[in-house]
């Protein structure tokens, strides 16, 4: 009879399993049409994406430039005189494509971490759903923040200081193929929103005792030597471009810093 139970049992477990990646299929499928809404939305809009939102940090006119030549002649920024053409017959179209998806993950993304945050939300327990609240809203802020980061502020540094770099004067004309241009700013915008997600991150490493307050102001100074680095790279090589760069990652690990601080004190009470 134990042996029987037991096959009864597992079969139940199994059956449990199948129907956690059951619902796990159809919060994918939500996301993936929210993902196709939204992009098929931008795609329809063509030109007037590419126009004020594509192009945009390429132009004198753009927002950023007028901000940083207010601030002071050191931040101020020369807009990239930049050609763009395309070598392929179909680049176009399919950046066209490659834009619309981008844009649409962007859009949905606040969605998609909702949908994440209800596939996760009834398997935790009553105290840690009540420290969790406001994961979603937290979440999508940090992305939306990001995202803008990495297109009003590193996309005009790095497109205006590789567009107008040259290694002799008058010597090389600033063309770029569409989808170079395209390829660069996604690489400049989209990867900001998931680094802004160190604050999230920090919060659930800390609460699963995979890190501490003490092992991040321990490695304070390392991090402060990658994040120097990481704005040197990403940045002009001056150094009011890399400091403009470098403060909101800086801020958001002292952020980390105190996260981690909150979530470990109510532990350490938990278990006493």
């Amino acid at each position: 009879m134990s042996s029987e139970v037991k096959e009864e049992q597992k079969e139940k477990e199994e059956m449990s399993f199948l129907d956690h990646l059951e619902v796990l299929r159809w919060h994918i499928i939500r996301s993936v049409i929210a993902v196709i809404v939204s992009g098929v939305a931008f795609f329809s809009l063509g030109q007037a994406v590419f126009k004020r939102i594509i192009f945009a940090p390429k132009s004198p006119d753009f927002f950023s430039y007028k901000l940083f030549c207010r601030i002071s002649d050191a931040t101020c920024l020369k807009a990239p005189k930049l050609e763009l053409i395309r070598q392929e017959l179909g680049e176009e179209f399919f950046m066209h494509i490659k834009v619309s998806i981008f844009l649409g993950i962007a859009v949905a993304m606040p969605y998609i971490i909702w949908e994440v945050w209800r596939f996760v939300k009834p398997g935790l327990y009553d105290n840690e759903k009540k420290h969790a609240r406001g994961f979603v809203g937290v979440s999508s802020f940090l992305f939306i923040l990001g995202i803008m980061f990495g297109y009003y502020i590193i996309a005009p540094f790095a497109i205006s200081f590789l567009s107008n770099y040259s290694v002799a004067e008058n010597a090389v004309s600033a063309t770029s193929t569409l989808r170079s241009y395209v390829s660069y700013l996604t690489m400049f915008t989209f990867p900001a929103g998931i680094l802004f997600q160190l604050p999230i991150v920090v919060f659930f490493l800390t609460k699963i005792g995979v890190i501490t307050p003490n092992f991040l102001k321990t490695y304070r100074r390392h991090a402060y030597v990658v994040l120097l680095i990481l704005s040197a790279v990403i940045t002009p090589p001056d150094v009011v471009s890399q400091i403009l760069i470098c403060i909101p990652l800086y801020l958001l690990y002292e952020i980390s810093i105190l996260i981690s601080k909150r979530v470990f004190k109510k532990l350490q009470v938990e278990e006493t």
